[in-house]
């Protein structure tokens, strides 16, 4: 096992590991020496949350101090845990808890910290072991060790006594929920404010892959539990945040975390929810849950109005708890539910056009149900959920938005509208309740008594509405002027007309709803910049005759035209035919004494042109090129590519780079799979790596003004990557139709399509003004376009 959690006093921990391992301190450490049967043993001080790196390798990073050695200047140094093995110790690592760590590499740390110049490595490729020896046992004598299967001990940390930093157990009630909503990236994330019997607030921001792995929360009153929370202490100056979250402290998950959710009514079943299938539940934790249900009872009310069908009184909105029984996708940013709940909706509601064979459901049982059910509009962040729904499902909007709405072209005819609308505001959004919960087994047992005869043979008093035929104009709503664009965050925020940004003078954060009337580039290509995460600096990609030229200058520089001898590599020389005696050195780079298949296998190659690396591209996992110096093999000037991989180049910022020798990539070409990938690589040799960027200015125009805004982006807004659409033609035509489809040629303005997109403003300074300026983020292209 790759981690092992040893449960042993800290005296005899040593005794546990293999005896075939030597253990080595801080002062012992030296780059370069083989540490695969070797442990270091520290104490974990700070940990960080499981991350993702570029190429999708999950990374865990600990801080462990030294638990013996206290004579050292430095007690502290960074571990790196790489895989699987990294998403073991996110779920067990604590702080406190003593680690060892066997089988690691040493490389040399980047960080800038007060900590060891150099970082342990740990993954399952390099067949590393992590032994965790619990801070609960280091407490306890080894005589008072218990077996395994006994339940933990919990303390559990009142509101009202909670500190910054720190991570706890808690209970509490629900007092506002957001269901889980995809974030940025691949997490899930959701917002829960909790209370006590102290009468202290907490607001605890969530985050987790899986998206079962959040409380499960059906409405406010319910009782949850919470371990692992981490404690942060908000900063006041940091009004945002204290605006957000109501007071100075704030929850997080932190590595482990876990959670289950209670019904808060009194006499309720004592069932917990949760995806997990081991947990601990004991008597006491029984009469907490019953202590914070009385205390809900008559301190906590639920704030939110939950309706059936038949009693709705619009404007307004609800909670209302349904049957899907039909769904389809409508367009990029906006989806569609038929639910019923048994009863009927006493005004006629809207009916939304789509094709038949793209409705989901039983259509013999939706045709029964027609004047049963009613179609609701999801958009947005709510779209990717409700693709996920299975039809039969009972589940729980919130906040779900009625209104009537009234025809311009037929005054006296009217219905209602019901909508979901984007963002998290108020606890919007919606969750599936579990088949056991009261509240569905209610609801499918009503539903099984309605007469359906009678209502299938009553008249339609619905009107059919068709949201692709109703004219484009000043006063409709949104799903009558559906976006080409679609909302990846701060939905909550309202739309500002362009007219109030051009006047304010505050950096800040708009939503804007308006039209491309023009943009620049017009050739599209030349949208493609290279820019700097650190410095932010921007650059054009060079052409390849300008690249040939950098890498003759620099080749020409050699000062050691003789072949390099370098551990790590199998080098041969070879002439170029017709070229002047123009010599090429290939140095393979090997793995366990042995080269590698090509296609995943590195070189450096000293004295190549374009036309060579582009052709060993595309046969090798990569292509670095180099240069002979004195005893060792450098990088080529920074201004061209310093990493080739398929039909992409990789380029490095010439003024926040530190390049080091090639010997430095002998730690990875010593792992058992190699992670040859330009991150990896990047990190190894000191470059920071320039990122492909579109860079482009829309003008929009929203009727009440115009105004410039940038874009610049990697590929979150066209969903394509900017470094392919330099080299692939089919990535080019893809951008080209969609910015036809943006902004198409001969259109006036009221036949243009609506941006609906998030621009902030900030100022830009130069050697006489300061200018402000403006940006487009958190915006993508709808996927139908």
């Amino acid at each position: 096992m790759p981690v092992q959690v040893v449960q042993v006093s800290p005296r005899v921990l040593k005794d546990s590991l293999p005896k075939s391992l030597r253990e080595v301190g801080l002062q012992s450490l030296q780059l370069g020496r083989d540490y695969a049967e070797a442990y270091f043993q520290g104490t974990v001080v700070i940990f960080s949350q499981l991350t993702t790196l570029g190429n999708g390798t999950p990374f865990f990073k600990i801080v462990l101090q030294e638990s013996e050695n206290s004579s050292s200047t430095t007690t502290t140094i960074n571990t790196l845990v790489f895989g699987k093995l990294a998403e073991d110790c996110a779920e067990l690592i604590q702080q406190g808890d003593i680690v060892v760590v066997a089988g690691f590499g040493l490389a040399e740390s980047v960080s800038g910290d007060s900590r060891h110049c150099c970082h342990l490595e740990a993954s399952d490729e390099a067949g590393s072991t992590l032994y965790i020896c619990p801070r609960s046992s280091s407490s306890q004598k080894a005589s008072e060790i218990v077996a395994m299967h006994v339940a933990p001990k919990y303390s559990y940390t009142p509101l009202n006594e909670l500190k910054g930093d720190t991570v706890v157990n808690l209970y509490g009630a629900v007092k506002f929920f957001k269901p889980p909503y995809v974030c940025k990236g691949t997490d899930y994330c959701s917002v829960v404010t909790i209370v006590d019997q102290s009468n202290t607030k907490l607001t605890c921001t969530l985050f987790h892959a899986d998206r079962d792995t959040l409380p499960q929360i059906y409405r406010n009153g319910d009782i949850v539990r919470f371990h692992r929370l981490k404690i942060l202490m908000l900063q006041m100056e940091k009004k945002l945040a204290v605006r957000e979250f109501g007071g100075q402290m704030q929850g997080i998950t932190s590595a482990g975390f876990a959670a289950l959710t209670f019904d808060g009514t009194i006499g309720a079943p004592v069932i917990p929810r949760t995806s997990s299938k081991v947990f601990t539940f004991t008597d006491e934790d029984k009469k907490t849950v019953e202590d914070l249900r009385v205390w809900v009872e008559s301190n906590l009310s639920n704030s939110a109005p939950a309706a059936k069908l038949f009693d709705i009184q619009p404007p307004m909105f609800f909670q209302l708890t349904c049957q899907v029984v039909g769904k389809a996708k409508v367009d990029g940013s906006s989806y569609l539910l038929k639910v019923w709940d048994g009863t009927k909706c006493p005004f006629p509601s809207w009916k939304v056009f789509v094709q038949e064979d793209d409705l989901e459901g039983d259509g013999n049982l939706i045709h029964q149900l027609r004047n049963l059910t009613v179609d609701i509009l999801l958009y947005d962040n709510h779209v990717q959920l409700a693709k996920s729904l299975k039809v039969g499902s009972i589940i729980r909007l919130y906040s779900l938005h009625v209104k009537i709405y009234n025809s311009e072209e037929k005054p006296d005819v009217s219905y209602l509208q019901f909508h979901l609308h984007g963002g998290t505001g108020y606890g919007r959004g919606f969750t599936v309740l579990s088949e056991s919960h009261t509240d569905a087994v209610e609801l499918k047992a009503f539903l099984d008594t309605v007469d359906l005869t009678s209502n299938e043979h009553s008249e339609p008093s619905f009107p059919e509405f068709d949201t692709t035929y109703i004219p484009l104009g000043s006063r409709v709503d949104r799903f009558q002027q559906l976006s080409v664009t679609v909302l990846t965050d701060h939905q909550h925020l309202d739309v500002t007309a362009l007219s109030t940004i051009i006047n304010s003078r505050h950096p800040q954060q708009y939503r804007v709803r308006a039209k491309l009337r023009r943009f620049e580039p017009v050739k599209l290509h030349q949208s493609v910049k290279l820019h700097c995460p650190q410095c932010n600096c921007l650059q054009e990609v060079p052409d390849w005759p300008e690249v040939d030229l950098i890498i003759q200058e620099t080749s020409a520089s050699c000062s050691d035209p003789k072949l390099q001898s370098i551990s790590f590599c199998e080098s041969v020389v070879w002439d170029t035919e017709n070229q002047g005696q123009r010599h090429v050195a290939t140095h393979f780079v090997k793995h366990a004494e042995q080269t590698q298949k090509p296609e995943n296998s590195l070189i450096l190659l000293e004295g190549g042109m374009v036309k060579e690396m582009l052709k060993l591209s595309k046969r090798f996992k990569g292509i670095i090129p180099v240069r002979s110096t004195e005893g060792s093999l450098v990088l080529l000037d920074l201004s061209a590519p310093f990493f080739w991989q398929g039909n992409t180049q990789y380029y490095g910022c010439k003024h926040c780079s530190k390049p080091k020798t090639v010997s430095n990539l002998s730690f990875i070409a010593a792992l058992k799979n190699p992670p040859w990938d330009p991150t990896t690589i990047a990190q190894a040799l000191g470059i920071v790596l320039l990122q492909y960027v579109f860079l482009m200015k829309f003008i929009l125009d929203d009727g009440t003004g115009s105004l410039d805004v940038y874009l610049m982006d990697c590929q979150n807004f066209f969903q394509i990557p900017a470094s392919e659409v330099l080299t692939s033609n089919i990535f080019q035509e893809i951008m080209e139709r969609i910015m036809q489809k943006l902004c198409p040629m001969g259109k006036n303005l009221d036949q243009l399509p609506w941006l609906e997109c998030f621009i902030k403003s900030y100022y830009v300074k130069d050697e006489t003004e300061e200018k402000l300026c403006y940006r487009i983020f958190d915006t993508a292209i709808a996927e139908d376009v």
